[in-house]
C-alpha cells in the first residue's frame, strides 16, 4: 500500500509556548477516535476535514523557517491516529528541527514506534483510569492513555502531563 499523505486540519506558523523553551511551529493533525465533550479542536475529530492543507506546502513552508524556528510539535485531533505520521517527523526532523508531540495517549503501541523521533512530548491525562469512558465515550481509553504514560515514564524523552480541570467534569 502506498503511503498516504498526512491529513492536516491546521497550521500555526509560529508559536511560543506549544514546545517548552523553544520557538516552534504546530501542525494539527486531523482525526481523533475519542469525543471529549470539552475537546477545544472539534472541526479536527473527524478523520477526514473539510479543508486539509497540503503536507508539501507545509514542508516548504518549514523549510523558509529554518534557523528561525527550533522545533515543529505535531498536535490534533490526535496525531497518532495517521499512520503517516512517523513519516512526517523523519521529514521534519531532517530539516533540522526538533520534534514534538501533544497527545492523549490514544495509541500506546503506535507511540512506542515513534519515540525513536521525538525530542518533546505533551501527554493530555484526563482522569483516572475508571473515568475516562464518561469523557471520552470510549471504553478502554483510560487504560491506553495510563499505558502511554507508562511508556513515556520510561523513557528519557523531556515530558510534560498536563490534564483539564472543570467544574461537574467527573464524579470523582
Amino acid at each position: 500500500m502506498p503511503d498516504s499523505p498526512l491529513r492536516i486540519g491546521g497550521f500555526v506558523p509560529f508559536t511560543a509556548i506549544d514546545y517548552p523553551d523553544k520557538l516552534a511551529a504546530v501542525i494539527f493533525c486531523q482525526g481523533c477516535p475519542w469525543r471529549c465533550s470539552y475537546c477545544h479542536n472539534p472541526h479536527l475529530l473527524p478523520a477526514n476535514g473539510d479543508e486539509l492543507l497540503d503536507w508539501q506546502n507545509i514542508l516548504r513552508e518549514l523549510e523558509k523557517r529554518r534557523g528561525f524556528l527550533d522545533a515543529v510539535v505535531f498536535s490534533g485531533g490526535e496525531p497518532t491516529a495517521q499512520h503517516a505520521l512517523s513519516k512526517a517527523m523523519k521529514e521534519v526532523s531532517d530539516l533540522g528541527f526538533s520534534v514534538g508531540l501533544h497527545t492523549a495517549g490514544c495509541y500506546p503501541e503506535r507511540l512506542e514506534d515513534l519515540l525513536p523521533l521525538l525530542d518533546w512530548v505533551g501527554l493530555d491525562i484526563k482522569d483516572l483510569p475508571q473515568n475516562y469512558p464518561a469523557l471520552t465515550g470510549a471504553k478502554k481509553s483510560g487504560q491506553q492513555a495510563w499505558k502511554s504514560l507508562e511508556l513515556l515514564l520510561s523513557t528519557d524523552i523531556p515530558l510534560q502531563i498536563r490534564t483539564t480541570v472543570h467544574p461537574g467534569m467527573t464524579q470523582s
